[in-house]
Formats: structure tokens, sequence, C-alpha cells
């Protein structure tokens, strides 16, 4: 079964339309979405290492400009969408604790949340209802984001052949691994809440 997944899943990354869902999710992952564009880099790389640097400017230019849209957020609708945003993911308490000093650091935190598996949202949102100079923010985010992708893409493009050969023998461990982290992940996030 775990098999059976994993190939349809190196098929749809190859899929011809595969952009478009990956611009799209790095598009929504900025502003709303919970999930990184990460999970379909990833498989997309390792299908097609050839496509290796496209697949990441898309992800970078996608992320900044669906950071653009959390910013707009932050900025003309906190209120009404851009706190219920940060209350789903449970962040109000920590985002009223920095607003106030938000600014003055703007840049390094956009760059930080750019680069790290903060919820990069949680950040595009506070930019906006601060109002973080927007220049500073879409130089930042675009320095952070590209950064992020293009180290990705080119550990897969370097390395590819043997962490697909990898993941390919030991695709349970992989799986099992996979849902370890990602279970981690929240505990931690909800512990350092």
């Amino acid at each position: 079964m775990l098999r059976g997944l994993y190939d349809w899943t190196m098929r749809l990354a190859a899929h011809r339309r595969a952009p478009w869902a990956l611009g799209g999710v790095s598009f929504v992952e900025s502003s709303v979405f919970p999930v990184p564009p990460d999970v379909l880099l990833i498989p997309m790389v390792l299908a097609e290492r050839a496509k290796a640097w496209f697949y990441a400017a898309l992800c970078t230019l996608t992320s900044v400009l669906g950071g653009l849209a959390g910013y707009l957020i932050g900025l003309f609708l906190f209120d009404t969408v851009g706190r219920p945003i940060l209350e789903l993911y449970g962040y109000t308490a920590q985002f009223e604790e920095f607003a106030g000093r938000y600014n003055e650091w703007g840049a390094w935190i956009v760059l930080m949340a750019g680069i790290t598996p903060f919820p990069y949202k949680v950040i595009t949102i506070a930019s906006g209802m601060t109002r973080l100079d927007l220049a500073v923010f879409l130089l930042a985010s675009l320095v952070a984001r590209g950064a992020r992708f293009f180290l990705v893409a080119a550990l897969l493009y370097a390395f590819g052949p043997p962490i697909r050969d990898f993941i390919e023998r030991r695709l349970g461990l992989v799986t099992a691994l996979g849902f370890v982290l990602l279970i981690g992940g929240f505990l931690a996030v909800r512990l350092l809440r």
C-alpha cells in the first residue's frame, strides 16, 4: 500500500499541472494554509531534478506574493480576518506580546520566520497589522523564502538520486519518521505556547 501511494505521489509530482499546485500551495501557505510547500517541492524535484531551480523560483515568487496577501490581511482585515486566523493557530497571546516591538526588529523577524519552520503566515499578518515598511517586508521575504526553497532544491539536485534511492528502499522507515516529526512538531508548538 505504501509503495503504491509513493509511486502515485511521484507520478503526480511529474505531472504537467504539478507546478500550478506547487504555486497555489506556496501562495496560500504564506497567508492562511498550514501545510508548507516543501511537501510538494521535494517530490517534484526528486521526480524532475532538471527543473529544481524553476520549482525553487516558483515557490519563492508565489510565497512572497502569498506573504503580501497576508500583509494585506493584517493591514486591512486584521480584526475581521487576521485575528481569527491567529486564534485558529493559537498565536493570539504571542502576537499581542511582540506587536509593540515588532517594527524595531521587523526585517530580522521576517528573515528568520521565512527560513525556519515557524508559521510564516503569522509574520506576514503581523507585518501588515504593525505596518512594517512594505519594501523592508518584501525584500526580507524574498531573501528568506528564496534562501529556504533554493537550499532545498540545491540539496535535492546535488543528492537527489541517493535520497530517492534511500526513500524507495526504506519507505516504511521514512514514513514512520515523517509521522514522528509531524506529531513532534505539533507537540513542540503546543508546548512553546
